[in-house]
């Protein structure tokens, strides 16, 4: 297990997801982070050679795996400024609100960005050669003198030291009235969905100045509003396929082929609420912060305030699986609506072979659960209890008397501390946890014989 810190601010650990594994702290002290460096979103590639994340300062920083394992700064870009609309008068925040990769065709990267109101498209790529010996231009780039230039030569290729260069090749802008939440590349790998509150958009990859809504939940009166979408992500395998999920804690599944616009679902993911057990949080807590297909394509993997749930495609009616995230928050629901951490959207992952889900919480905690023992971990994601040669021990919350030292009351939790960001590879047990301006990698290795290596921590020098 390697441990690197790989820039100022920004701590890279890869660890055993199963016994919890970590060491060294960053280089920089994380608990005075800069709004701008906050991370809010994390993605890897199709392959997981790569891992994206965006601040809310605009910025894309691209990690790339190393051959030891380790991921290190490939890239740093600003894909999103600041920007007022004037017609509205409003400020548009340079904040990343999702990167999605697109399937790689050639040697060149490509992913879309997006923060409330503007999506760009992205192509990374690495140029290790420059061309020399132009006939019109001298050496520093100059117009040489025409009258000079007595002979005509070939330009020849030059090794250089290798340059990334990230440059935009598209911008989808003007399309959505509200801020945009999600973004999903289909699986036909040339059209994308956009979403905001009340609408879904269909782009194509090469047409910016149009795209066409699918979805579509404004009312005719605004006062008539009952929901809004929350999140919305393309089926894995089927191109005609799409979810978007509500406020109201319902999941639609729609199909393009039977109608142009999907405002009637072809199914419905609701689960029933006893009418006895209503409160006044409870439309607050069943709000749908995030959506994730199975790998298989088969099921449904859905986070709201308190659970995640499992869904079956082919079962409507129930959630197969139900998982308590912080059941132990129940009682705190007022304290938390009045801090507004009750409106916190946390994202779930699936592991590369859909047996295992993750999600995070409180107190820098994150939550995993194996569908098939059932049994679950929380571990803890924090500059304070990853010290070197230390194993990173699972957690327990409890509401009433410590049984433990280790144990950790509910009152003592930090809700400023939140795992609101997760990412998992798409093959290997390696995941991807965002707490503030760190970023946490925590990875199992094995040894060729099937065993655990022991804890080897390397830190790299800030970049």
């Amino acid at each position: 297990m390697n441990i690197s810190a790989t820039e100022p601010g920004l701590l890279a650990q890869q660890c055993d997801r199963r016994i919890g594994r970590a060491a060294a702290p960053p280089l920089v002290p994380s608990q005075n982070a800069e709004p701008a460096d906050v991370i809010s979103t994390v993605e890897f590639n199709q392959t997981g050679e790569f891992l994206a994340t965006g601040d809310k300062g605009g910025r894309v920083v691209i990690f790339q795996r190393e051959p030891q394992g380790e991921y290190n700064v490939y890239s740093t870009f600003q894909s999103h400024e600041p920007e007022f609309d004037y017609l509205k008068s409003l400020e548009i925040e340079e904040k990343i609100n999702k990167i999605r990769w697109l399937p790689p065709h050639n040697p060149a990267h490509f992913l879309l960005a997006t923060n409330d109101k503007t999506i760009k498209l992205w192509k990374v790529s690495e140029r290790d050669k420059r061309a020399e010996g132009y006939n019109l231009r001298d050496e520093e780039g100059r117009l040489k003198d025409l009258s000079t230039i007595t002979t005509l030569q070939v330009p020849v290729l030059r090794p250089m030291d290798l340059l990334v260069e990230a440059s935009p090749r598209r911008v989808f802008a003007n399309a959505h009235a509200y801020h945009i939440n999600s973004i999903s590349v289909n699986s036909d790998c040339e059209t994308y969905l956009s979403a905001d509150d009340l609408r879904v958009n269909l782009w194509h990859l090469n047409i910016t100045d149009r795209s066409f809504n699918i979805v579509d939940l404004k009312p005719e009166n605004m006062e008539d509003l009952s929901e809004v979408i929350t999140v919305a992500e393309f089926h894995p395998h089927h191109c005609h396929l799409l979810a978007f999920s509500s406020s109201t804690g319902t999941t639609r599944l729609c199909d393009m082929r039977a109608q142009a616009l999907c405002d009637q679902h072809a199914k419905l993911f609701e689960e029933a609420v006893d009418p006895s057990h209503r409160s006044f949080f409870s439309e607050i807590v069943s709000s749908v912060s995030d959506v994730k297909f199975s790998h298989s394509g088969r099921y449904l993997l859905t986070r709201d305030y308190l659970t995640v749930k499992v869904w079956d495609l082919n079962m409507e009616n129930k959630p197969v699986e139900t998982y308590q995230v912080h059941d132990y928050l129940r009682t705190k629901l007022c304290s938390l609506y009045e801090s507004d951490c009750i409106f916190d959207k946390f994202e779930c992952a699936w592991n590369g072979t859909d047996s295992v889900i993750m999600t995070g919480a409180y107190n820098n905690y994150f939550r995993m659960f194996d569908r098939a023992s059932r049994r679950d971990v929380t571990l803890e994601a924090s500059r304070e209890v990853c010290k070197r040669r230390a194993v990173l021990q699972p957690r327990r919350v409890c509401v009433g008397k410590k049984r433990k030292e280790s144990d950790v009351s509910v009152d003592s939790l930090d809700f400023r501390k939140k795992i609101l960001h997760t990412a998992w590879h798409p093959k290997e047990n390696i995941i991807a946890i965002a707490a503030s301006n760190n970023l946490y990698i925590f990875q199992d290795r094995l040894t060729p014989n099937g065993h655990h290596n022991t804890p080897e921590i390397q830190s790299a020098p800030p970049k």
